[in-house]
C-alpha cells in the first residue's frame, strides 16, 4: 500500500514577517510530525520539508535523518494551500 500523508493539525513554529519566511510543524494522521518552511514572496512556496525525529519514518522505517518526505512536497503543499496558510499567518 502506498503512503499518503494527511495533515490533521498545523502549528506555527516561527516566522520572519519582514522577509516573508515562515516555519510550520505539521501533525500527520499517522502520528508523524514534519517541519515545513515557506517563502511568501512573491507567492506562497514550500521550500523545504523535514521529518521531526520523534518516531521512525513511516516510509523507510529509519529512526535517523532521511529525505523521504521530500517526495511528498506537492501533496503536503496542496493540503496547506487549502486555506490553512492564511489562517495561520
Amino acid at each position: 500500500m502506498a503512503y499518503r500523508p494527511k495533515v490533521v493539525d498545523v502549528d506555527k513554529a516561527g516566522s520572519n514577517d519582514k522577509d516573508g519566511l515562515y516555519e510550520f510543524v505539521l501533525h500527520l494522521e499517522d502520528g508523524t510530525m514534519c517541519r515545513v518552511f515557506y517563502n511568501r514572496f512573491p507567492e506562497w512556496k514550500l521550500t523545504n520539508v523535514s521529518r521531526l525525529l520523534k518516531t521512525p519514518c513511516p516510509i523507510c522505517r529509519k529512526d535517523y535523518i532521511c529525505n523521504c518526505f521530500e517526495k511528498f512536497k506537492v501533496e503536503l503543499d496542496a493540503q496547506m494551500q487549502d486555506g490553512r496558510l492564511e489562517q495561520l499567518v
